[in-house]
């Protein structure tokens, strides 16, 4: 298995999984945003339908590339949830270091991301 498509595994796995999970534990994405964005269990399960919309057009690789850009666009909206997270870190059950884990693992994810699916093969020309 080449290095692209492990990591286009990967991310299959993570926006597949994490997307059924905004359905099957609505209750737990929806106490996790933060109180300035309205409609919040509404926005979870929309953000789940994206991540699975997201997830299903990895499979199709024309659409890949419009997947990717999807995926990375949802990464840097979700943001500003994982940053309040931190900010109220006793407030959540997961510990202060996951956080930050996680926080920091967000743009080499995004480039997990753009590396599965937007970058070119290597030894790839262009005509």
């Amino acid at each position: 298995m080449s290095w692209r498509s492990a990591a286009l595994a990967l991310v299959f796995v993570w926006f597949a999984a994490g997307g059924l999970g905004h359905f099957f534990l609505t209750d737990a994405f929806t106490s996790v945003v933060p109180s300035y964005v309205p409609y919040p269990r509404e926005m979870v399960l929309a953000t789940g339908v994206f991540e699975i919309a997201g997830a299903l057009g990895l499979l199709v690789k024309r659409l890949r590339p419009f997947a990717g850009i999807g995926l990375i666009a949802l990464t840097i909206c979700v943001t500003p949830v994982h940053v309040d997270m931190l900010i109220n870190a006793e407030r959540h059950a997961v510990g202060e270091l996951a956080l930050w884990a996680r926080l920091l693992f967000q743009p080499i994810f995004v480039l997990i991301i753009w590396f599965a699916t937007l970058s070119r093969p290597s030894g790839h020309t262009v005509r």
